[in-house]
């Protein structure tokens, strides 16, 4: 007799020895992971993992943008499959949970089911995504961007590194173009579990992060263009210094999320100085803007109070200013069904738990355009991420994953 569907747990040693036998691919002196997507390293990762899951009896599919689908069959399998997944691909500089996590955590709960004999009525699939990083390649979130039809197979393919590598050269190279078309798959549901990247729930010391949506961004390059002069003979009042007037502007950046809270984000991230000589008033100061909020109306007003700021600014100093979009992600709200069920997992296993929402994109984002979607995500120490250093608590990716059981098995119908 299978157990109590409510007393099910998966094998929280198993899973971190996976995580642990996973991150000695592309491993680093200073215990982090650089594992760049479509290089030889990702090869022998993508192995492992498709490895780990045939031997769970998992059948595997891969699509032409080298998107990989781990299949558990469910005893009704015209039912579309309830997904999980991440990626497997880090940042140069990267850790040891970021993606992988999600990626392992969807083979662990398979594993968990094949130990206790669950059968589910809808088929259980686990994911990785492609080039989710973008540190080689761009743009970010590649793989899972072609399959919700965000940008086109050839625009993907056609992505270069620094070295002029295509994309397309490089899946080849590894072997993973498959035959399937990127989006020719049904999706069920989709839940993705995620280390939080972020400070909050440890500073709550909250186990378990019931993620509402993602954040909306609005990224802009600000060029402040006033008159370089010689810092000596040119009084104060009679300066055009595009350096006072862009700190100006850029404080206002940060005020603005204050604005806005409790989501609101503001960063100055990049400054070029022209001419960057120390007895020179700038004339030229060029700078990036991020702005960040729960839901695209808010970022949007963010930034239209930046940008009027910005124009008394260049009124008062006599300096020209502008202003210039360079990317925007919509915010993404996830799905009650889903959102409920990470909730209600949380509670019924006795983790604390809270609303957040994740200040960075993730698959999770693309695969929200298509189907019910959610997050869980488990905090991470000192909130810190594409580092070399990130770590985690093994308890805490236990409960994620437990976490992510009960709730696929909520939309899949275990018994």
């Amino acid at each position: 007799m299978p157990p109590n569907i409510e007393s099910l747990r998966i094998n929280g040693e198993r899973l971190w020895s996976s995580l642990m036998e996973l991150a000695q691919i592309g491993a680093t002196p200073k215990g982090g992971v650089c594992r760049l997507a479509l290089t030889e390293l990702d090869k022998q990762g993508r192995d492992l993992v498709t490895r780990w899951a045939q031997e769970a009896g998992m059948s595997v599919t891969i699509d032409k943008i080298g998107n990989g689908f781990m299949r558990r069959p469910g005893r009704n399998n015209s039912l579309p499959p309830i997904m999980t997944g991440s990626h497997i691909d880090t940042q140069p500089t990267g850790g040891k949970f970021d993606g992988n996590y999600g990626v392992l955590a969807g083979i662990e709960v398979v594993r968990t089911l094949n130990d206790h004999g669950i059968e589910t009525e809808a088929p259980i699939e686990v994911a990785f995504w492609t080039n989710e990083e973008g540190s080689r390649f761009v743009p970010v979130m590649m793989g899972s961007g072609v399959f919700a039809k965000a940008f086109t197979l050839e625009h993907a393919y056609a992505a270069v590194d620094t070295e002029g590598k295509s994309v397309q050269s490089e899946l080849q190279s590894i072997g993973y173009i498959g035959d399937q078309e990127p989006g020719d798959h049904p999706i069920g549901a989709y839940f993705e579990t995620h280390i939080e990247q972020g400070p909050v729930l440890e500073d709550n010391d909250i186990t378990i992060g019931v993620v509402q949506g993602v954040l909306g961004i609005r990224w802009f390059d600000c060029t402040v263009t006033g008159m370089e002069a010689h810092a000596g003979p040119t009084p104060m009042a009679l300066r055009k210094d595009a350096m006072l007037a862009a700190t100006r502007i850029m404080q206002d950046v940060v005020a603005a999320a204050h604005r806005h809270p409790p989501h609101g984000r503001g960063t100055v991230g990049m400054v070029q100085v022209f001419p960057n000589s120390r007895n020179v008033i700038p004339g030229r100061v060029k700078f990036s803007i991020d702005l960040r909020n729960s839901t695209d109306a808010l970022v949007d007003q963010m930034a239209e109070e930046v940008k009027a700021f910005a124009a008394s600014v260049a009124k008062e100093h006599g300096v020209d200013v502008k202003i210039e979009m360079v990317s925007s992600y919509n915010a993404i709200a996830f799905h009650d069904n889903c959102v409920d069920a990470v909730a209600r997992a949380a509670a019924k296993l006795g983790y604390s738990n809270m609303p957040v929402v994740s200040g960075a994109g993730h698959d999770a984002v693309y695969m929200a355009k298509l189907t019910s979607s959610g997050m869980i995500f488990i905090p991470c120490k000192d909130g810190i991420s594409h580092n070399e250093i990130e770590d985690v608590k093994p308890e805490h990716i236990t409960a994620g994953c437990n976490v992510l059981l009960h709730a696929m098995l909520e939309r899949a119908g275990g018994v």
